[in-house]
């Protein structure tokens, strides 16, 4: 009897692992395939895309030129610039904020603070989307459209990053804080000198998920920017595919296009490590 059970749970087991692997591989080719294109297409030259039959071996190598090509008929310095400062002005401004804050909702005890981290948990769950009127109402009343600022300035606040340092903070041992208030070492003391360097792969995993989120965002920086000297990378690299006076220059378009997402790749191969043992090693400590 125990012996069929067992024959039951394994044979359960490996079509589970079966079904797990394949569904792995299917997600895996839904991600690969677009980029294998990209990168087929932007090697070609502007004519080889349309030859028949298909080929993925093209004539001559030609990434570099179509990237020269496409540079000097854009302005994608100033795009790449834009994002760099939004994206990373951005991230300072809410480590600056959700930090301080964090550490209030984990160690301190004050009148409202329960009341206070829910309304933290609601801005969580309401889109960007839903608030795009009011924001832009906002930023057009203080007279900053078309500015970088502008693009930057409704995400300062960031409930996820409160979250998620808030569980950082709360893994800290209580006799490491008693110590520490013991040497005269407490509140924003404590966070800058002992905190920060306790939640560092946290910080590592804001900061990927903050700068990949606000690299590839397009509706908001379309809406709020009017030229070149505010707008950001996805938005050079839409209008220049529209540029084309017989439509869109697809080898032109998808060499830019490697261009934009190589950072966002070497980033994520650099911090891969600490940005999956953040979470890992995360609690749901109330």
């Amino acid at each position: 009897m125990r012996s069929q059970t067992r024959n039951k749970v394994w044979i359960f087991m490996e079509k589970n692992h079966v079904t797990t692997n394949l569904v792995l591989i299917i997600t895996s080719a839904i991600i690969v395939i677009p980029l294998f294109w990209i990168i087929i297409t932007a090697i070609k030259g502007p004519a080889e895309i349309f030859y028949r039959p298909f080929s993925l071996i093209p004539e001559r190598f030609a990434l570099f030129s179509n990237i020269a090509e496409a540079w000097s008929r854009a302005p994608f310095t100033n795009y790449y610039w834009n994002t760099v400062v939004v994206v990373m002005g951005l991230l300072v401004v809410q480590l600056i904020i959700a930090i301080p804050a964090a550490y209030a909702f984990a160690r301190l005890e004050f009148k409202g603070k329960n009341l206070l981290f829910m309304i933290v948990l609601v801005k969580l769950m309401i889109t960007a989307q839903s608030v795009l009127l009011p924001n832009y109402l906002l930023v057009s009343s203080l007279g900053l459209l078309d500015t970088k600022l502008a693009i930057a300035l409704p995400y300062f606040s960031s409930p996820l990053a409160v979250l998620l340092f808030r569980q950082a903070f709360k893994q800290i041992p209580q006799e490491v804080v008693d110590a520490a208030e013991i040497d005269g070492c407490q509140g924003l003391k404590f966070i800058w000198h002992i905190g920060i360097s306790l939640i560092k792969p946290m910080i590592v995993a804001l900061s990927v998920i903050s700068i990949v989120y606000h690299w590839n965002e397009f509706f908001w920086p379309m809406l709020v920017t009017d030229t070149a000297k505010a707008r950001t990378l996805t938005i050079g690299l839409a209008l220049f595919g529209l540029k084309g006076e017989t439509g869109a220059e697809w080898t032109l378009t998808m060499a830019i296009t490697i261009v934009v997402i190589i950072p966002l790749f070497f980033m994520f191969a650099v911090f891969r490590r600490q940005f999956i043992n953040s979470f890992m090693q995360s609690g749901t400590t109330g």
